[in-house]
């Protein structure tokens, strides 16, 4: 980065009046929210961007460390933004939220592009029509996804949203799947390419990477361009599995930077530009011109409280969630999907009504056993005064065990689909 701001060409200067935490007080020069600028240090130049401005100057966030930032410490406005090359040099690759590999890898030569890039205009979107496979039973069957859909992964921690993200992304029918490791804890990061991805995985994978102890801009940067390159790829003419892990990550990154601009803390002290950003990324995923972006997104719910301001937030934008339930885990139930509370709201848009049928007939089935579930438990229920509890009582067994799938178990949508028709009529829940 330093070689990089060495290399610029620099317009007025101005100066460092305060410095506070990350975030840093410039004076003197003519500024505007977005523009960035370069601080010179005794250790370098040090690259911010503007995040406000106020009367006596603008406040802007570095994107590395305050030491060695002092006052009156020299400060240049960089003229144009941060260029990243895009092309197919980037398949199998890790990268930063700057573009640049960390892997040992070459440099990534391609097309030069800025990180923003305008949204399709709704009424040019296609349609989505089709079903992309993820290799997960569960989600293929009763949660199936659309080409261009974008739903959300909600849990708590620990219940397996990274190990179902790897699943998902060995088991795709997509042609190239962008992952965003947004806050993840460093050591994960390398255990996520290993044994999540494997090297199957990563030979159709690029891995946008922004540690937990990076700064917030760093942090949400890494989520937008996970976006960008989805798209990029998807104008090329491909299928995109596009897999964010957090988004709430990244929503906890974008408050740090609202509260230094100076917002008002608003639900558990989220700022308003948490949930405004929220669209911003999300919405970039969809069909295309000539490819499609289907977006995953993982939502982590503090204490399992479905009803977190994130969450709830996400939900009225997704097309669809998914629910990791924390009992299914310790019953180990993997994938610990709630099949009950999980739903794709484009289902009855990609499938055929056997389909239907059958995803209809097992969640009704799942549900008449899960009224009844305590009174079995304290051996209080009676069976024969409920024919619906007993027949869904009946099937859960075999049910379950069809769900049940370890991470390197992967089946693609047509079988799994045909097997769950086969299995419902063998037990008697479909004609």
């Amino acid at each position: 980065m330093k070689q990089a701001l060495a290399a610029r060409a620099f317009s007025v200067t101005g100066a460092v009046s305060a410095v506070t935490g990350t975030s840093i007080e410039v004076r003197g020069l003519r500024l505007r929210v977005g523009d960035l600028v370069s601080v010179a240090t005794n250790q370098g130049p040090q690259l911010a961007e503007i995040v406000a401005v106020t009367e006596s100057g603008a406040s802007a966030l570095l994107f590395g460390d305050q030491r060695g930032i002092g006052q009156r410490d020299t400060v240049h406005r960089l003229e144009g933004g941060l260029p990243f090359g895009l092309s197919e040099q980037l398949i199998g690759r890790v990268i930063d939220a700057m573009g640049n590999p960390i892997d040992g890898g070459p440099a990534i030569a391609g097309e030069q592009v800025d990180l923003g890039a305008p949204v399709p205009n709704p009424l040019h979107r296609a349609r989505i029509t089709s079903q992309l496979s993820v290799g997960v039973r569960l989600i293929d069957t009763l949660c199936p996804t659309g080409r261009g859909q974008r739903l959300g992964i909600f849990g708590g921690s620990g219940v397996g949203k990274s190990t179902l993200l790897g699943m998902m992304a060995r088991g795709t029918s997509a042609d190239i799947t962008v992952v965003g490791l947004v806050g993840e804890r460093g050591r994960e990061v390398r255990e996520f390419i290993e044994d999540e991805l494997g090297e199957e995985g990563m030979k159709r994978s690029v891995v946008v990477v922004a540690t937990s102890d990076q700064p917030a801009l760093l942090r949400v940067r890494a989520g937008f361009l996970a976006a960008r390159i989805s798209e990029w790829f998807a104008d090329q003419g491909s299928d995109v599995l596009l897999l964010v892990d957090s988004l709430t990550r990244m929503a906890m990154a974008q408050r740090e930077i609202g509260l230094a601009a100076g917002e008002p803390p608003t639900a558990r002290g989220y700022t308003p530009s948490s949930f405004s950003m929220l669209p911003q990324l999300l919405e970039r995923a969809g069909p295309r011109a000539t490819g499609t972006v289907s977006g995953f997104y993982s939502v982590l719910v503090e204490g399992d409280d479905m009803n977190d301001p994130i969450a709830d937030a996400a939900r009225s934008i997704l097309d669809g969630h998914i629910v990791l339930d924390r009992r299914l885990a310790i019953e180990t139930r993997y994938p610990a999907i709630d099949p009950l509370h999980s739903l794709s709201r484009l289902a009855d848009k990609i499938s055929t009504p056997e389909h239907m049928a059958a995803a209809a007939a097992v969640r009704s089935a799942l549900a008449a056993a899960e009224e009844v579930r305590d009174l079995v438990e304290v051996g209080a229920y009676v069976p024969g005064t409920n024919p619906r509890a007993d027949r869904g009582l009946a099937a859960s067994p075999d049910l379950i065990d069809f769900f049940r799938q370890t991470a390197s178990d992967l089946t693609p949508a047509q079988d799994s689909v045909a097997d769950l028709e086969a299995l419902c009529i063998r037990l008697g829940l479909l004609t």
